[in-house]
């Protein structure tokens, strides 16, 4: 038994290698298409800026509301101690 848990490495290594590369080219056929690679696929951030392109095509840029028309534009207290009630 010691030979054996001694010699378990070497024997289970290729074992898991070879069960592996079966299980991953049956996966592909099974798929067909491989998974597109890393240089293909935009990152999290790229698709974050066209997805922010794509909102404001179109709008007016220039249009935007005054400081003074926007009534919370502060932050707000703590509790609302430092700051008068509105009428």
């Amino acid at each position: 038994w010691a030979a054996v848990r001694s010699k378990a490495p070497y024997v289970t290594f290729p074992v898991a290698f070879v069960v592996g590369l079966v299980g991953s080219q049956l996966e592909w056929f099974l798929r067909g298409d491989p998974p597109p690679t890393a240089q293909e696929e935009k990152s999290i951030s790229e698709q974050r800026e066209d997805r922010k392109l794509q909102e404001i095509t179109g709008e007016d840029l220039t249009k935007v509301v005054s400081l003074k028309d926007k009534l919370e534009f502060a932050p707000r207290a703590v509790l609302n101690r430092n700051r008068p009630e509105k009428s």
